[in-house]
């Protein structure tokens, strides 16, 4: 099993600048792939940014630009830094963690609210 809490949500205005973390712990495995989704109220989840755990970064038409994921394998944390954020911004922030090798497993945090007014 891997947990996931994330951290960091809040209440901004557009413009602004936020960043997310996720802290992971329990069976980490190498190579994994961790990611940031996004579930705006009433529309389904999706993939915001995701980077390898040797560092290889993919991310949505949306964020290019804006956004930047990173992480510290060391302390098993990813980070998303959220810059010009826009009102569509808005909505649940979840960490995702996959094992890239062996039975494939996928974990999901409880996710954090960010809210961004206009």
């Amino acid at each position: 099993q891997v947990q996931l809490v994330e951290s960091g949500g809040g209440l901004v205005q557009a413009g602004e600048s936020l960043r997310v973390s996720c802290a992971a712990s329990g069976a980490i495995s190498r190579p994994n792939v961790m990611g940031w989704y996004h579930q705006a109220p009433g529309k389904q989840r999706e993939l915001v940014a995701s980077i390898t755990s040797d560092g290889n970064t993919n991310y949505a038409d949306s964020v290019k630009g804006r956004f930047a994921i990173s992480r510290n394998n060391a302390e098993n944390t990813m980070y998303l830094q959220m810059n010009s954020l826009k009102p569509e911004d808005t909505g649940v922030y979840y960490c995702n963690y996959q094992n890239l090798r062996g039975i494939p497993r996928s974990y999901w945090g409880k996710g954090t609210l960010v809210t961004v007014s206009s």
